[in-house]
C-alpha cells in the first residue's frame, strides 16, 4: 500500500485545480483583495447555507471567537466556561477579551460535559463557550438550559463543525454568536487562515464588523478600537467554490466514518466516536475521526511503519495541561483521555481501499 498521509492537501487541491486558478486569477486581475465582492458573495452564501441573518468574514477562527466574545459584552474578570479538550485558541480568546477561562470536563464523545459545566459555575460566571468538536455538536438542550438558569451568554466555538446539527439546528446558531475556522484542514478549508462569525443579532453583527476592520464604520470614521482581521478576497473566492460542493464532501466523510465503525466497533481496545445516525438528535460531519486506543503510542508506531499517518490533536495535550497558563485542572476525564486519544485519517481524498487497509492494520495490531 502506498503511503496514506494523515491529510492529503495536494490531492484535494488537484480535484478542483482549474476552478481555483480561475477564481484566483479573476480576483487578482481586478486588484480586488480586501473587503470586495468575493467576500460579500461568500458572506451571503454562508448566511443562506446556515439560515442566519449575518455571516462576517474574519482573518481566522481565533479572531472569530474573540470578536464574538467582545460583542457579547464580556467584562474584565468575567469567568467563562470552556472545555479543556479544545485548541488553546478558544481559551486564549476568552483571555484576550478580558475574561477568565474556566476549564470544564468532556464526556465519552469528547464534547463539553454539561454536568461538569454546571458544577464550575460561580457568582463570577458570565458565559459558556461550548466547543463543537470533531464535527459534532454538543447537547445544546442541556447547555441552553444551564445558560438560561444562570443567565449566561453562549458564544459557540464551531470552528470544527460547519454543517453539523443538533436537534435539526446548525452548530453556531444556538447562542449569541458562532465562530468558524477555514484553516486548510477544516471540512471547509481555504489556502491559509480564515474564519467567520455568524449571528442573528443586528447589534452584535454591527459590533463585529467594526472590530474586524480597525473599529472603522461604513462612514470611514473610527468608532472603537478594533483589529486588522478581515477575510481576504482570494480566500473568500476559494471558499465560494468549495461551499457549492460542501454537502457532497460531508456525505463522503460520513461514508468513511461508517466504514471505520463497521470494521472496528468490535475491538474492545478502542472507543470510537458515535456512528453516523446512531443518535437521531445528532448530525455529525466528521471533521476528525478521534478515537481512544489502548497501547496508543505502540499502535501509532505500527501504523506509521505500515505507511499510515495519524496525529494527536493539540499535540497530545489538552489546555489545562499547559501548566504555565495557570488554569484549573478539575477535569478528570479529559486528563485521563490524553494518554489514549488519537486521530485516524479522515478526509475526502481517502479511497475505500485505503480505509479498509487502515482498519486491517489496526485489527492486525490488536490481534497480535
Amino acid at each position: 500500500m502506498k503511503k496514506i498521509p494523515f491529510f492529503n492537501y495536494p490531492a484535494l487541491y488537484q480535484e478542483q485545480r482549474s476552478e481555483f486558478i480561475k477564481a484566483m486569477d479573476e480576483t487578482c486581475a481586478k486588484g480586488a483583495y480586501i473587503m470586495q465582492q468575493e467576500l460579500l458573495d461568500f458572506e451571503s452564501a454562508m448566511s443562506a447555507y446556515l439560515g442566519v441573518k449575518h455571516a462576517i468574514g474574519t482573518a481566522d477562527g481565533t479572531m472569530a471567537i474573540l470578536a464574538g466574545l467582545i460583542a457579547a459584552g464580556i467584562a474584565p474578570g468575567d469567568e467563562v466556561l470552556v472545555p479543556s479538550h479544545t485548541f488553546v485558541a478558544t481559551a486564549a480568546a476568552i483571555h484576550h477579551a478580558g475574561g477568565k477561562p474556566v476549564m470544564v470536563d468532556c464526556g465519552r464523545d469528547h464534547l463539553i460535559d454539561p454536568e461538569s459545566a454546571e458544577k464550575h459555575i460561580t457568582s463570577k460566571t458570565r458565559g459558556i463557550v461550548p466547543v463543537q468538536l470533531n464535527g459534532r455538536t454538543a447537547n445544546m438542550d442541556e447547555i441552553g438550559r444551564i445558560a438560561q438558569k444562570h443567565n449566561l451568554f453562549i458564544v459557540e466555538d464551531a470552528c470544527q463543525a460547519l454543517g453539523s446539527k443538533f436537534a435539526g439546528r446548525f452548530a453556531g446558531t444556538f447562542g449569541l454568536a458562532g465562530a468558524f475556522s477555514f484553516y486548510p484542514s477544516k471540512t471547509l478549508g481555504c489556502f491559509g487562515d480564515g474564519g467567520a462569525v455568524i449571528t442573528n443579532d443586528d447589534q452584535v453583527a454591527a459590533k463585529i464588523r467594526l472590530l474586524r476592520d480597525h473599529g472603522r464604520g461604513t462612514d470611514g470614521k473610527i468608532w472603537c478600537f478594533g483589529f486588522n482581521s478581515r477575510l481576504d478576497n482570494i480566500q473568500a473566492a476559494i471558499l465560494n467554490i468549495k461551499l457549492k460542493s460542501y454537502d457532497k464532501y460531508i456525505a463522503r466523510r460520513r461514508e468513511i466514518a461508517c466504514k471505520y465503525d463497521a470494521s472496528l466497533r468490535h475491538l474492545t481496545q478502542l472507543l470510537l466516536p458515535p456512528a453516523p445516525d446512531s443518535d437521531p438528535k445528532h448530525f455529525d460531519i466528521f471533521q476528525n475521526y478521534e478515537i481512544e486506543a489502548e497501547n496508543r503510542d505502540s499502535l501509532r508506531t505500527f501504523l506509521s511503519d505500515n505507511n499510515i499517518g495519524t496525529i494527536l490533536q493539540w499535540g497530545g495535550y489538552v489546555i489545562h495541561q499547559s501548566e504555565r497558563l495557570g488554569l484549573n485542572n478539575d477535569v478528570p476525564y479529559a486528563d485521563a483521555m490524553t494518554s489514549k486519544y488519537m486521530l485516524l485519517p479522515m478526509n475526502t481524498a481517502l479511497t475505500d481501499e485505503e480505509v479498509e487497509y487502515i482498519c486491517e492494520k489496526i485489527k492486525e495490531f490488536y490481534q497480535a
